[in-house]
């Protein structure tokens, strides 16, 4: 699945931001394995992400550093905990995206942020591991929006594929980054 990122910041003067407008989001899956990357103008980042052990990495290149980020089955919680009791309440809106009919519904988080999501219920992944903010949303979304400070990402689907996906997507590097844990990056914050 191919998403293209569009940013609304608020404001008319170029920010840092304008550099990730235009970015693109491809997520992977297959079986219980998932790969989401990050392509924008200021580099790129990937997660893979086994649903059935719960491990992973997170890969960042930008400016030419290369930090692999590795985390647990706890380490993955902790990263997505602001969306553990997420709710999806559904509107009687409807819209067609990437020729797929879907419903609009709300996203209500448990810190009383929301965003809204357009979904399709025609399609399902089996592992629904791979996007944790959409694990109990009952279809694959399409097109999604969610806020930070004044600034708007907007998620939107422009191609899928059905081919198989090559088990080489997840292989996890051997060497050229430098290794950290996610709790070192945490400390570090």
């Amino acid at each position: 699945m191919v998403y293209n990122i569009s940013i609304q910041t608020g404001s008319k003067e170029p920010k840092m931001a304008d550099m990730l407008d235009g970015a693109t989001t491809t997520v992977y899956i297959k079986g219980s394995q998932s790969r989401t990357e990050l392509l924008s103008g200021l580099g790129t980042e990937a997660t893979i992400h086994d649903a059935k052990s719960g491990t992973g990495v997170i890969l960042k290149n930008y400016s030419g550093q290369k930090l692999m980020i590795t985390f647990n089955e706890d380490d993955w919680k902790k990263k997505n905990k602001k969306y553990e009791g997420i709710t999806f309440e559904n509107t009687n809106e409807t819209a067609v995206i990437a020729g797929y009919n879907c419903k609009k519904a709300i996203a209500k988080l448990s810190d009383g942020t929301s965003f809204v999501v357009y979904y399709t219920p025609d399609l399902t992944v089996a592992n629904k591991d791979y996007d944790y903010q959409f694990k109990t949303l009952q279809g694959l979304p399409l097109q999604y929006e969610w806020q930070s400070g004044k600034m708007i990402f907007k998620y939107t689907l422009s191609k899928i594929n059905f081919d198989p996906v090559s088990p080489a997507k997840f292989e996890i590097p051997k060497s050229g980054y430098r290794v950290l844990t996610y709790d070192e990056t945490q400390k570090a914050k």
